[in-house]
C-alpha cells in the first residue's frame, strides 16, 4: 500500500533527509512511504505558476494513494498546518483512511490559550471566548478543528502520538481488510 506522508516536514531545512526517515518507517511497517517533495518540478521557481504546479503534484500523488499519515503537529499556532489541513481534506474525499499524529494531543482550547497567552472567558452556554469575543472550540477532548478529527475517525483512521503508533495502528487496520 502507498502512503502519503502530509505535515509540515516540507519546510525543515532537512526537509528530504526527514522524508528518507519517514519513509524507511513506513517500509519498516509494509507501507510504501511516498513525500511530497518526491515531485520533480520543472522550471522550479519561487513564484506562483510554481506553487500552481507542486499543488497539482501533490494531489496526483495523494490520488496514487491508499492512504495518508498526517503529521498534524501545531505550526505556526495552536493547530495543525493549513497544507496539512487541505490533504487530510482531500484525502477524505477520496474516501481513503487517515491516520493522524501529534506529539501534542492537548485539547484544542488549552493550546489556544497557551498561544493567546492569557486565559479564556467562559460564555453563559460553556463555551469560550478570547478577547475579541472569538469563539474558541471546545468540543470534549478534541486535539485540533472539529473537521480535521472527524475527517480521521470517519474515514477508519486515527490519532496518535507518534508516526510509528499511527504506522502500527494502520498495519493492524490493513491485516483487518
Amino acid at each position: 500500500m502507498k502512503a502519503y506522508l502530509a505535515g509540515p516536514d516540507v519546510f525543515e531545512q532537512n526537509a528530504k533527509e526527514l522524508g528518507e526517515e519517514k519513509k524507511q518507517l513506513c517500509a519498516d511497517y509494509g507501507f510504501t512511504g511516498i513525500f511530497p517533495l518526491d515531485n520533480e518540478i520543472e522550471d522550479f521557481q519561487h513564484d506562483e505558476p510554481t506553487a500552481y504546479k507542486i499543488a497539482a503534484a501533490n494531489e496526483q500523488l495523494m490520488e496514487g494513494c491508499d492512504v495518508i499519515f498526517a503529521n498534524m503537529q501545531p505550526w505556526h499556532g495552536p493547530s495543525m498546518d493549513v497544507g496539512t489541513a487541505f490533504e487530510i481534506g482531500y484525502m477524505r474525499a477520496l474516501k481513503k483512511p487517515i491516520f493522524g499524529y501529534s506529539s501534542d494531543l492537548r485539547k484544542f482550547s488549552e493550546r489556544v490559550q497557551e498561544h493567546v497567552g492569557y486565559d479564556l472567558m467562559p460564555t453563559i452556554t460553556g463555551g469560550l471566548v478570547d478577547m475579541d469575543h472569538r469563539t474558541v472550540e471546545t468540543f470534549g477532548e478534541l486535539t485540533d478543528n472539529l473537521m480535521m478529527i472527524h475527517a480521521i475517525n470517519e474515514s477508519g483512521g486515527s490519532l496518535h502520538e507518534t508516526l510509528e503508533d499511527a504506522l502500527a495502528a494502520a498495519a493492524a487496520w490493513r491485516e483487518s481488510l
